[in-house]
C-alpha cells in the first residue's frame, strides 16, 4: 500500500475511534450520570417556565439498570421538596416533572388548597394558585383530598402551578424505580411567546 494511502486509512481510523470513544462516553453520561430535558408545561411555574431547558442529576440517586430500572448501587433517596423527572405512570414513554410532597409512610391530605403532611401544614414558598375558586372533593381532588398514605417504595407528587397541573391528587403514586433524577439547573430557556431568551434564567439553580 502506497505511504500517503496507508497515512489517510491510519487517520480516518484514529478519527473512526475517536467519534466512537466520544459516542460511548456521552451515552453513558446520558444514562448514568445527567440528562437534559425541555420543560414543555406550565404545571412547575414558578420554579419552572415552558421552555425552560434543564439538566438532571440521575447519579444522585443511585445507579440503576436502565433496562429494569432496578437499582445497582444505591445512594439517598428522593426527600420531600426535592424536583424530580420520573417516568409518567400511566404512559412510560413520557416523562413528567414534579416536586415531591410526600415519601413512603407520610400521610398527605388536601384542605381548601392547603397541603398537610401527617397532620401539620406543609410550607410552600415555591406554589402559586392560579383559580381562587374552590372545588370540593366529591367532584374532584384538586383543591380537597381526604388523607392518603404513601405507600413504602413510592412518592406523592404535585406541581408548583398548584391549580394547573396534573398530579398525584388525580392519578396516583410515583414508584420510587421510576425516578430518573433530580433537577439541579436551568442550561437555557427560550421564551417562545415573545420569541428571545431569558437570559437571567440561565444558569439558575433549581429549589
Amino acid at each position: 500500500m502506497p505511504k500517503k494511502k496507508k497515512n489517510l486509512a491510519q487517520t480516518l481510523r484514529e478519527y473512526a475511534q475517536a467519534i466512537l470513544l466520544a459516542l460511548v462516553l456521552a451515552l453513558f453520561i446520558r444514562t448514568f450520570i445527567v440528562q437534559a430535558f425541555k420543560i414543555p408545561s406550565g404545571s412547575m411555574i414558578p420554579t419552572l417556565l415552558v421552555g425552560d431547558h434543564i439538566l438532571v442529576n440521575k447519579f444522585i440517586y443511585g445507579v440503576r439498570n436502565p433496562l429494569t430500572r432496578e437499582t445497582w448501587i444505591p445512594f439517598k433517596t428522593p426527600q420531600r421538596g426535592d424536583v424530580i423527572v420520573f417516568i409518567y405512570p400511566l404512559d412510560r414513554h413520557k416523562d413528567f416533572i414534579k416536586r415531591v410532597i410526600g415519601i413512603g409512610g407520610d400521610i398527605v391530605e388536601i384542605i381548601n388548597k392547603q397541603v398537610y403532611v401527617n397532620g401539620r401544614p406543609l410550607e410552600e414558598p415555591y406554589v402559586i394558585h392560579t383559580d381562587p375558586k374552590i372545588i370540593p372533593g366529591n367532584i374532584q381532588p384538586r383543591d380537597n383530598m381526604p388523607p392518603v398514605r404513601v405507600p413504602p417504595g413510592y412518592l406523592f407528587v404535585m406541581g408548583d402551578n398548584r391549580d394547573q397541573s396534573y398530579d398525584s391528587r388525580f392519578w396516583g403514586f410515583v414508584p420510587l424505580k421510576d425516578v430518573k433524577g433530580k433537577a439541579f439547573v436551568i442550561y437555557w430557556s427560550w421564551d417562545r411567546e415573545h420569541f428571545r431568551i431569558r437570559w437571567r434564567r440561565i444558569g439558575h439553580l433549581i429549589h
